[in-house]
């Protein structure tokens, strides 16, 4: 097999794929597709997923005539104190509530050394992630919260 030439549909790279250069193989299927899945647009997924992602590596496997897409995961450091705040949630709880579940008082110090850690480890979320101050304001496990409660549960 010539190695300079790729196989992906209309001789499309890795490259093109990633900035959202696409090839409707199917038109019958892309014509449907609006109406009866979560469609974006044509083209949108890879740079979509690559914006919330962005270490995906797109490999053209030649040899195998397919694109393999390898998302690189590091396991994001749970400190004892995002562990113990993980337990304590129960569906979607108020800031105060989560603190007195936990028992502590200092406000400051559980934001900073609790809260904080576990929304930017991705552990947890706000509801009102556009007005963190609001008064409506929750927080609840993400799916990954979710998945290391499950992880560190297994373990015991």
């Amino acid at each position: 097999m010539d190695r300079g030439h790729s196989e992906l549909p209309d001789s499309l790279t890795p490259e093109q794929i990633r900035t959202g250069v696409s090839n409707r193989r199917n038109r019958v299927l892309a014509e449907h597709a609006a109406h009866i899945l979560p469609y974006r647009g044509l083209g949108t997924g890879v740079p979509r997923a690559l914006g919330a992602w962005p270490k995906i590596d797109l490999v053209d496997e030649r040899e195998a005539n397919q694109l393999r897409t390898v998302w690189r995961v590091a396991a994001p450091q749970v400190t004892p104190e995002v562990l113990s705040l993980l337990v304590v949630m129960q569906g979607e709880m108020q800031r105060a509530d989560i603190q007195s579940a936990l028992g502590l008082k200092d406000r400051e110090h559980f934001r900073a050394a609790y809260l904080v850690p576990a929304i930017t480890g991705g552990f947890v979320e706000m509801t009102v992630p556009d007005k963190p101050q609001s008064s409506l304001q929750r927080y609840r496990l993400t799916a990954a919260g979710q998945a290391c409660l499950h992880s560190h549960a297994s373990r015991e």
